[in-house]
């Protein structure tokens, strides 16, 4: 704040007047900007990882939504391509430009200490969304906001377990694949040991876990892979629905169908996001069998953290946002998961109306 009243200050000694340039739509890898950062607004720099899924395009709205001009924002928007160069490249510029928040949503976890500590010594608070930071020193960032991904994990694994039940399923006679995002990434991580851990506790037969890189083309590649390896496959968890979009085509192009029947020679598709509308369509088709909820639209949660420093106050470290689970299969209504009950959405055609992404 004190910088922003240092530059109004100088601005009318000299008499200059700054203009901003409105958001618009940029190519990966390029920057996009609001105005400068002598304009008197807060001055907003968002390291976005990329744009490898309908999720991660939904969550760039967001953010561009929250800090716009007549908000009293400049925003900075960066997109890091996938690569962590990219991400660090971006902040180091964001301090060099003294914004007054930067906003990394990170590639991976890990490899973020030096450049943290460069924009704490530089006193610009940092916000951590979706995915999180693995450092030493967590006072090298002010806040977290984002999913509980091992919950995401365990809420699908549950619901597999209590639908198996439902069906008279044996656990041995669950012969699951798992197609992985990006490995390192928070999501990848949490959701990988929902499953695992579960497969552990209920005796499922987990035959392989590869990456998917949570897109479309290499979850496909993937379970092309996976079903000339396997030939018993019956259940494909996939750690987003770009991965499993590109599994069940892989699948069909084999002549195999995807259901949840799987005493009949289905084979069972589960996902996370809920946000790609062809996902969520083939959900309402029992092409995909269940979903479990990844909320992108974190821009209105880091305006809000911005708000309450900018007073002064201290929000909470980590801030974890609420998410459902869907499914057109009506065989589970409830889970229970660390003795709290998650009911399970039912999808229907006033659901897909109903939604906000």
């Amino acid at each position: 704040m004190k910088k922003r009243w240092l530059a109004g200050i100088l601005a009318l000694m000299m008499g200059i007047t700054s203009i901003g340039c409105g958001v618009g739509v940029i190519s990966p890898g390029e920057s996009e900007h609001q105005g400068t950062t002598n304009t008197g607004r807060i001055v907003v720099g968002f390291s976005q990882l990329g744009a490898e899924s309908d999720w991660r395009s939904a969550n760039s709205q967001s953010m561009r939504s929250a800090f716009t001009k007549e908000k009293g924002y400049e925003f900075i928007f960066e997109d890091g391509q996938q690569k962590q160069a990219n991400q660090i490249t971006a902040i180091r510029t964001f301090i060099q430009q003294e914004v007054d928040y930067i906003v990394l949503a990170p590639v991976t976890e890990t490899g973020w200490d030096n450049v943290l500590q460069e924009a704490k010594d530089a006193g610009i608070p940092v916000i951590i969304v979706d995915r999180m930071v693995d450092v030493e020193d967590e006072s090298l960032f002010t806040c977290w906001v984002g999913s509980n991904f091992e919950l995401e994990g365990q809420k699908v694994a549950e619901w597999l377990n209590q639908y198996a039940k439902s069906q008279n399923i044996q656990p041995e006679d669950l012969h699951i694949v798992n197609i992985q995002g990006t490995i390192g990434a928070s999501a990848q991580i949490g959701r990988t040991k929902g499953l695992a851990d579960a497969a552990k506790k209920y005796g499922w037969d987990l035959m392989a876990e590869v990456s998917g890189d949570f897109t479309q083309a290499k979850g496909r590649e993937a379970m092309e892979a996976l079903l000339k390896q396997f030939d018993n496959i019956n259940v494909v968890y996939c750690e987003n629905d770009n991965s499993a979009l590109g599994a069940i085509q892989a699948i069909e192009a084999t002549g195999k169908k995807v259901g949840p029947n799987i005493a009949e020679g289905e084979i069972m598709i589960i996902s996370f996001d809920g946000v790609n509308e062809e996902a969520i369509q083939l959900a309402l088709e029992h092409k995909i069998t269940c979903i479990a909820e990844c909320n992108p639209l974190h821009g209105p949660r880091v305006e809000a953290i911005i708000e309450l420093l900018e007073k002064g106050q201290k929000p909470d470290k980590f801030s974890y946002v609420d998410e459902m689970i869907y499914s057109a299969n009506e065989s589970v209504k409830t889970l229970t998961i660390d003795d709290k009950e998650y009911e399970v959405t039912i999808i229907t055609e006033d659901i897909l109306t109903e939604r906000q992404y």
